[in-house]
């Protein structure tokens, strides 16, 4: 074996002897992460759950609740009382 070849610490996966393929499937075991790219993931998942949780406040605070019905899907019943 070679000097230039023995994998030195911290290479992790890019010293193993791999195939192509394997590097064009796993593409992200290879590359460096991308900081603009994960900001702009975090952000779009926080405001996603954001607004779901502001939509459920809103309807809940009009006074109706989420109810299954009996295929599954969900519908947003306003609440009764037993009195009316």
């Amino acid at each position: 074996m070679s000097k230039e070849n023995k994998p030195t610490p911290g290479d992790g996966l890019r010293s193993v002897r791999t195939t192509s393929l394997f590097r064009v499937v796993n593409f992200e075991l290879y590359t460096k992460p991308n900081v603009f790219i994960m900001g702009f993931g975090l952000i779009a998942i926080v405001g996603c759950a954001a607004y779901i949780a502001y939509m459920r406040k809103k309807y809940e605070g009009l006074g109706y609740y989420g109810a299954v019905k009996e295929d599954g899907s969900e519908e947003f019943v306003k609440k009764r009382s037993r009195w009316d």
